[in-house]
């Protein structure tokens, strides 16, 4: 959906007074009740209120986008005021506000943050923010908002999709992606494909498996039209709907990087026909991906169903730390207080979940649903440390931590491939009891089995890798940080950047089981991890900020989005930039991580929350080095960049 299908002229005020905030909130809340899109105008006044609580949705340069999702939006909608003067907003640049949207959304979806998402890239343009504030009324207003989305993001897909209707015609061109954290690059290549689809004239629909769930799912109907469909995706995604269907196969990025290409090969009938047999195995004509393409896809897949649960238990378990009061019983910090108890309870319940989730998701993606409760139930094992010993003689469990979980997966996952083979060959009348009888019994049989007997080892590997790290001191540490650090720039979300953050997360995972401190080594790594992971869009944007002469005005332009996306801890924010000029970009964004990286584990910066960027600095040990260790790499980082580009073109 544009903008522009959202705002309609009588949700358009120009030229207008409000004493403060209070007031522009409640005229731009006036707006939107006037169209009718409101059932209920104090609770949803109240949802902008509660939002504004938060962070105030000023930015910079004298605009703000206030908004909200509340049950009282009865549509999706857009509303938008210009002052004759501005108010205090609380924009970070100090600076009064006077340009305003304001986003209504309803609670079913994320339509709101597409919105926010193309409102944010077009604000940045001074242009586009002056004409809104020279249009002489709504009319106009709205006809420089069309002008510059279209210019910016061409014809929409809608659009696309209505002109190949009235030719007689459907989507030519389905995709599917997905990310392993399902938060830049899914929305990335989709985007990428809906452009190269509008420039070549060639309707394209793309699903997104995002961390929001499935956004714009395919239709039977679709599927069936289509010429073919791409799947860009860097984990597991749905595909026995594509039976029959001619489909590629692809990474994530080649979706952003290469999507004029795919549409092609796709219209030109170059793509394998996909052949579904029940999850097995993909048979396709073309070859077949590599064994470690397939090891990273499971292994990501369950990355990404594990996340929730590692950001949300982390999160809670730091804020009882925060909460809690040491002096009371050092022995018991995190639980002496009633609010800190709370807190570490749910979030330990949350942790809890990590290890067994993360091994089911792998076997799942090997295996298909059949091994889904054999790879749950060999991470819950691998999590306790059962073994044959703990069961027959008593003896105290080791736990085998996130090795042991992850073997779990990928054994759950091959056992079940090798059990559903040998079950082919049982009388067709028992196909009906396999999935309800025979995969569970035997699946959770082997697996836990297998698991009991490889336990005591896998205990053992955990317990002296968990020493080693702990031995570590000096310059064996700030080694670490540097490695762990610059990893999460080599490559800006793919499979470097990715061994980093699971790294992280993996040691803070086995910490938090073995209730390690709150400055424990691991929440070390993982600090260095997030430092390491926001240099990048930090260091471009500063670059782009100081040295404006060794970037264009587009550039410079788009740098100052990365300050948003640094902050935020969105690595990818970096990549148009690393794509467009590799050979310099890249090893600066490298230098400055590995800095950070190494500055911040010196410093024994600690972070029990594996995502958030400045919105956990309140949960990181030692906040002030970790500021520190920031501004550091995020300025080696400029500097370099600075120091390896020409001056470009003005």
């Amino acid at each position: 959906m544009r903008i522009v299908d959202m705002l309609a002229p009588e949700r358009v005020a120009l030229h207008m007074i409000a004493k403060d905030k209070a007031d522009v909130i409640e005229k731009l809340v006036a707006l939107q009740e006037k169209s009718g899109v409101l059932s209920d105008r104090q609770a949803y006044q109240q949802a902008i209120l509660a939002r504004e609580a938060q962070s105030s949705t000023a930015i910079e340069a004298g605009v703000a986008v206030p908004h909200a999702k509340s049950q009282a939006v009865k549509a999706p909608s857009l509303a938008a005021i210009v002052l004759e003067q501005g108010v205090d907003y609380g924009a970070m640049d100090g600076l009064p506000s006077d340009l305003f949207f304001m986003i209504a959304a309803p609670l079913d979806g994320d339509l709101h943050l597409e919105i926010l998402s193309h409102l944010m890239v077009l604000l940045m343009d001074p242009g586009f923010t002056s004409q809104l504030r020279q249009a002489k009324d709504a009319q106009e207003f709205l006809q420089v908002i069309d002008r510059f989305e279209r210019e910016k993001y061409g014809q929409a897909p809608a659009e696309v999709l209505e002109s190949a209707q009235l030719q007689g015609d459907c989507y030519r061109v389905l995709a599917v992606t997905a990310c392993p954290t399902g938060i830049a690059h899914t929305y990335m290549a989709a985007e990428a494909l809906e452009k190269a689809g509008a420039m070549l004239g060639i309707p394209v629909k793309v699903e997104t498996n995002g961390s929001g769930g499935v956004k714009n799912r395919l239709t039977a109907e679709e599927i069936g039209q289509a010429d073919g469909i791409i799947v860009a995706a860097d984990k597991n995604v749905e595909t026995a709907r594509f039976d029959g269907k001619k489909v590629l196969f692809v990474p994530v990025s080649d979706g952003i990087h290469k999507a004029e290409e795919l549409i092609g090969r796709i219209v030109d009938g170059q793509a394998p026909v996909y052949r579904y047999d029940g999850g097995m195995e993909a048979v396709q004509e073309q070859k077949k991906e590599s064994a470690g393409r397939q090891a990273y896809k499971h292994l990501m897949n369950g990355v990404s169903h594990m996340l929730p649960f590692v950001i949300g238990g982390g999160i809670l378990i730091a804020i009882a730390f925060l909460l809690d009061d040491y002096s009371i019983d050092p022995a018991n910090f995190g639980m002496n207080t009633p609010a800190a108890a709370f807190f570490k309870t749910v979030g330990g319940k949350a942790f809890d979940f990590m290890l067994p989730v993360l091994a089911g998701f792998i076997a799942m993606s090997i295996a298909d649903r059949p091994a889904f409760t054999a790879g749950v139930v060999g991470g819950a094992l691998a999590a306790a440390g059962t073994s044959f010993t703990t069961i027959f003689s008593g003896a105290q469990a080791v736990p085998a931590g996130f090795l042991g979980a992850l073997l779990a997966g990928f054994a759950g996952g091959y056992l079940m491939l090798w059990l559903r083979k040998i079950c082919d060959k049982l009388p067709h009348s028992l196909e009906g009891i396999k999935p309800i009888l025979i995969y569970p019994v035997l699946g959770v049989l082997l697996i836990g089995s297998f698991m009991c007997l490889v336990n005591p080892v896998m205990g053992m590997i955990n317990t002296a890798l968990t020493s080693f790290l702990n031995s570590l001191g000096g310059t064996s540490k700030i080694l670490l940080g540097t490695v762990l650090g610059g990893m999460m720039s080599i490559d800006m979300g793919g499979p470097f950047n990715k061994a980093a953050y699971v790294t992280g997360t993996g040691a803070i995972a086995t910490a938090a089981a073995a209730g390690a401190p709150a400055n424990d080594i691991a929440y070390q790594m993982m600090a260095a991890v997030m430092v390491g992971g926001m240099v990048p869009p930090l260091a471009i944007a500063l670059c782009s900020s100081v040295f404006k002469k060794k970037f264009t005005p587009d550039e410079r332009k788009s740098g100052v989005v990365n300050y948003i996306m640094g902050l935020c801890f969105i690595t990818e924010g970096a990549i148009p930039f690393a794509a467009a000029d590799p050979l310099h970009v890249i090893p600066a964004c490298v230098a400055g991580s590995a800095v950070a990286g190494a500055v911040s584990m010196g410093f024994g910066c600690a972070l029990m929350a594996p995502h958030g960027g400045i919105f956990v600095l309140p949960l990181i040990q030692n906040v002030l080095g970790y500021l520190i260790a920031l501004a550091v790499g995020v300025a080696a980082g400029a500097l370099l960049l600075a120091a390896l580009r020409k001056d470009r073109p003005q």
